[in-house]
């Protein structure tokens, strides 16, 4: 057996040893049965009815939803900001910004969330309004975009942008018409894992949430702890396809970008 096959195996093996999980609960979520097993019992569409008729699910999944819509857009623009200005900067500035931003990567999560806690309580602010909970998923997101943006503006010709300008286009014209275009696929993906991370956060949801507010995932997590139905795999396995849904949309717009003259 040659040397590229057993790789080729050996891969086969961890995608389907990673993968495994989520078959796993995306077939038990079909299950007919009124406890969560697998194999299922049966096939259904019945706890996926269940979990769109739940008021408290549909409540939960519309909070993510508008928290990684507000923290995908301003690490979108922070991000993307922050990129632009580390690949002018002078090399010893850039390091410095480049380290500051992906720092949240670095550290573990649940440590910037209590940092955060203490932060927004020493300011007199609190938990009050979902401010905590945004600027944590902020910080979260921010080194997706970062180092997206980053990537796409590797070998960039700033002097293209200098033409621009010279033949009497505004700055933001220059950078609309010059290097929008050519960053716009890094932001696109960028701004996809920044959402998908925003939206599947626990342990910062978890501290920095107000009274009264619960994400999917914290939502799950209070279901899980009373009830043991396939309803929570049907909440899981929707997000689970949600998620593809994106990812498939964010690719074909990022490949019509590149394939673009």
């Amino acid at each position: 057996m040659s040397r590229r096959r057993v790789l080729s195996i050996v891969c086969a093996a961890i995608y389907a040893f990673l993968l495994a999980p989520i078959v796993v609960v995306i077939i038990a979520s079909f299950n007919s049965g009124a406890f969560l097993t697998f194999p299922p019992q049966g096939l259904s569409l019945r706890w996926y009815s269940t979990f769109l008729h739940n008021e408290v699910f549909i409540q939960a999944f519309m909070t993510s939803i508008r928290i990684a819509a507000v923290a995908t857009g301003v690490s979108g623009v922070i991000g993307s900001m922050a990129a632009l200005f580390t690949a002018r900067a002078q090399p010893a500035v850039a390091n410095s910004v480049r380290m500051a931003m992906i720092a949240p990567m670095l550290l573990p999560e649940v440590l910037t969330a209590i940092g955060l806690l203490f932060y927004f309580y020493a300011l007199g602010i609190g938990l009050h309004h979902s401010v905590a909970l945004i600027a944590g998923h902020i910080l979260l997101t921010l080194p997706f975009v970062y180092i997206n943006v980053s990537t796409a503006l590797r070998g960039f010709d700033w002097s293209w942008e200098q033409a621009a300008r010279s033949l009497g286009a505004s700055p933001l014209t220059a950078f609309r018409r010059v290097t929008l275009p050519i960053i716009r696929p890094g932001l696109i993906n960028g701004c996809l894992f920044a959402f998908i991370v925003s939206f599947d956060a626990f342990s910062t949801s978890f501290l920095l949430k107000d009274i009264g507010v619960a994400t999917l995932p914290l939502q799950l997590f209070d279901y899980l702890r009373l009830n043991f139905t396939p309803e929570a795999a049907a909440v899981s396995s929707f997000t689970v396809f949600a998620t593809v849904l994106v990812m498939l949309l964010a690719e074909r717009l990022s490949g019509s970008q590149r394939r673009r003259p």
